[in-house]
Formats: C-alpha cells, structure tokens, sequence
C-alpha cells in the first residue's frame, strides 16, 4: 500500500490509560481540579474555602455540559476558557493568560500520570520513520493540547512526528471532517495520499467522511455507551506494529 502519510490517534492507538474505567478518569480530573484551586488560593485569587467549593462546582457543571454539546456540535471547549469563565462567574476578571495555561497544567497533570506508551508504539514510530517519503502525524480529541505535547517529548515520541494536532488547537472535535483536513494541510499532503489510524468511532467515521483510508486499532478497554461503526470498509489491527507491512 503506497501512501505519503500516516495519522494516529493518541489515546489507546499510541498510549494506554494505566487500569482505564470512567472513574479512574474522573477521579483524576477531580484530583487535578483541587489542585488547581490550591494554587488560586495560594495566589489570593481565591480567598476562602466556600469560594474554593463554589469554583470546583461551577467547573464541573460547565465542563460536563460542553463535553455533552460538543457531541452534537464537535465544538471544543479548551481548558483555558473554561477556567476564565468559571473564574469571571466568580467576578475574577482580566488574569494574565499565562495563569489560565497554568492552571490547566494543574487540572490535566493527574491525568498525564496515567498515559504511557503501548509496548511496540516507539519500535513501530521508528520503523516507519526510516522511510523518509511517509510524514507521520497525531491528531487528538483533547481539551488541552499542550497535554498531548508534554506526553509526546516525556517518552522521547516527538520527534518521529510531523505536526501534533489536537481538537484544543483546532476548535472542533473529530469526526468532524475539518480538523482532518486541517491536519492533511499542515503536513502538506492530499487526501488520496494518507492514512488514519485510531481506536474508535470518531477516528474512523471521521477519516470515511474526510475520505481518508481508515484503519482500526482494536483496543482491550471498551466504554460505556460507544458508538457502533456502521458502514464504511476499514482495515482491522489489534497491534500498532501491524501497520508495518501493511504499507510495506
């Protein structure tokens, strides 16, 4: 199979949630909450415990209810403007924007904790590094993409990409067809000469509707209310290193 690029999914194509469920995810961004609130408290931004309680409540309210929209509109609601508009609902108004990166640092480093590579993820980036006419590139539904970055250069993976793109830089979620063509753009290829990779629904359905060749990465960890793929031919892998000789 000849094709000029590959795209992948991060989570469970490239990296693995240690013991993923629902409630380890949430318990890891109800841990990175508090600690994000310790460190408005800590510079007199928040000044008292009831206030401290009020903005983990108002967070929460509005994170879930643009999670459950951007399933309908795959608009992203980044971390950052979530803070802010928390924040202004608390009448805290006009911070240096570095804080609000800074506090979404906070809120996803209990989450960065859990994600690590897949056992043949670096030997197969490498491999297919070495063919010099095939631009590789990760393309990622999360709400804070300096998050997917960090994890990348952690495990020494960055440099085997392109371009890291995510639904934060971007704006909208897959499947939405435009970030992958935001993608393809800034890889500098067309749509009959790549690939995508990933594990699930969004990833598959959203490459079919790009009319991107889609492939499956078949994941051990299924979620709760996923949905079905239903109608475009893809290719089923239970192994990332499985791409090798399919393009070879």
């Amino acid at each position: 199979m000849k094709i000029k690029g590959l795209i992948f999914d991060f989570g469970f194509t490239l990296f693995e949630f240690k013991d993923a469920s629902v409630e380890k995810y949430l318990n890891c961004y109800k841990a990175g909450l508090v600690k994000s609130v310790n460190k408005l408290k800590l510079s007199n931004i928040i000044k008292n415990e009831q206030d401290g309680a009020f903005l983990i409540k108002l967070f929460n309210r509005k994170r879930a209810k643009y999670f459950k929209e951007s399933m309908k509109s795959k608009i992203e609601h980044r971390t950052t403007e979530i803070f802010r508009e928390t924040l202004e609902m608390l009448n805290v108004k006009d911070l240096d924007p570095k804080l609000y990166e800074e506090l979404a640092d906070i809120y996803h480093s209990c989450e960065e904790e859990e994600w690590y590579p897949l056992e043949k993820t670096a030997e197969t980036l490498a491999k297919l590094k070495e063919n010099k006419e095939i631009k590789l590139a990760v393309l990622s539904n999360h709400p804070h993409h300096k998050t997917i970055e960090k994890l990348l250069v952690k495990y020494d993976l960055r440099k085997f990409f392109h371009v890291v793109v995510t639904s934060a830089e971007f704006g909208k979620r897959k499947p939405d067809p435009e970030i992958f063509y935001y993608t393809l753009k800034k890889m500098g290829l067309e749509v009959p000469d790549c690939m995508i990779c990933g594990d699930e629904y969004a990833d598959i359905m959203g490459g079919y509707r790009a009319g991107l060749q889609t492939i499956l990465c078949k994941r051990l960890y299924e979620f709760p209310y996923e949905k079905e793929i239903i109608g475009p031919e893809y290719i089923k892998i239970n192994d990332i290193s499985e791409i090798i000789g399919l393009i070879e």
